[in-house]
């Protein structure tokens, strides 16, 4: 039988805490796909573009995971697709998982934790830029790693800049002074990053949105946007002028955000693994700039879906199916 779960379903068993473990775990315990993991990325006719990502394996974890998604940006929700979770000894499909609630919650998790991993200690003021689900488990996964004291949020859409700063300052329990929104306007990106000691990006920018004037010394940035070719939210200077860590160094490269820094960048750069388990220094002055910049790889799919198959189990969560009935 295979277990059949919602977005829904996933969002009711899923607890940032036990996810933020699975992903640390699996940051340091390494990825068993080695060389065979693949990201592919295809463009067919029409405006989006068809991903797959496999296989997700982990040191430890008996299953693995193939991911496919459409990825539509004009679309609501932009994101949409499964994960299959299969047992790694007999190919038996466990489970069949909504992916865009697997990709939201892997990306923004591992995000939040490789953010607080760079970031300063102290840094508890936090600039969002694009407010979207993948920014929404940045928030919540950050919440549970370290005390925000303040949140200024930018969106190309005012509303959802404004509900999304309402939303996040009252579960951090901020006043109205403390939890700012930016709609559009030229110099919006900059106001609301000015002051922050983390800046999160999370858009479908194709350009550069960030340059090293426009954060302040001493400040981490994430960015989650250039997870495919042709996507930039960060500009060169910036990433020259930063320690910079991402997920897979060979892979950023080509179509993250290494692509088109230099290559002075991508041979200093190193991964948040290598950081997590000692291997490579992160921050490295109070008053330096860090920069996390994730593409996304398969054994996070993992990490995260099985997570979630453990908890949907044992809460009786999800359709059991039979697809050889």
């Amino acid at each position: 039988m295979t277990l059949l779960l919602t977005r829904s379903d996933l969002e009711s068993v899923l607890d940032p805490a036990a996810c933020l473990a699975e992903l640390r775990r699996g940051f340091t315990a390494g990825s068993r796909g080695g060389d065979a993991a693949r990201r592919v990325v295809a463009r067919p006719p029409g405006p989006g573009t068809a991903t797959a990502l496999l296989p997700g394996a982990v040191e430890g974890i008996p299953a693995y995971t193939v991911k496919v998604n459409a990825k539509f940006p004009g679309s609501r929700p932009a994101l949409r697709g499964v994960v299959c979770l299969h047992d790694l000894g007999t190919g038996e499909l466990l489970a069949l998982l909504d992916s865009a609630t697997v990709t939201a919650w892997r990306t923004g998790l591992a995000a939040a934790l490789g953010t607080h991993v760079l970031a300063r200690p102290g840094a508890d003021a936090v600039a969002v830029v694009g407010a979207g689900a993948q920014a929404e488990l940045v928030m919540r996964g950050l919440a549970a790693l370290r005390p925000v004291r303040r949140l200024a949020v930018h969106d190309l859409d005012a509303g959802r800049a404004e509900a999304f700063a309402a939303r996040h300052g009252a579960l951090l329990g901020l006043d109205a002074s403390a939890a700012a929104s930016y709609g559009p306007g030229p110099d919006a990106v900059r106001e609301a990053v000015r002051d922050a000691g983390i800046v999160v990006t999370a858009t479908w920018a194709r350009s550069p949105i960030l340059d090293a004037p426009d954060v302040a010394p001493g400040a981490h940035v994430t960015s989650l946007g250039a997870d495919e070719p042709g996507k930039a939210e960060l500009a060169p200077g910036l990433l020259r002028a930063a320690r910079v860590v991402v997920d897979d160094v060979a892979l950023a490269a080509e179509m993250g955000a290494l692509a088109g820094a230099g290559p002075e960048v991508e041979r200093s750069a190193a991964t948040l693994g290598d950081v997590l388990a000692g291997r490579a220094p992160g921050r490295a002055a109070e008053d330096g700039r860090t920069v996390y910049a994730p593409v996304g790889l398969p054994w996070q799919d993992l990490a995260l879906s099985w997570a979630a198959f453990n908890m949907a189990r044992s809460n009786q969560v999800g359709l059991a199916f039979d697809f050889l009935g």
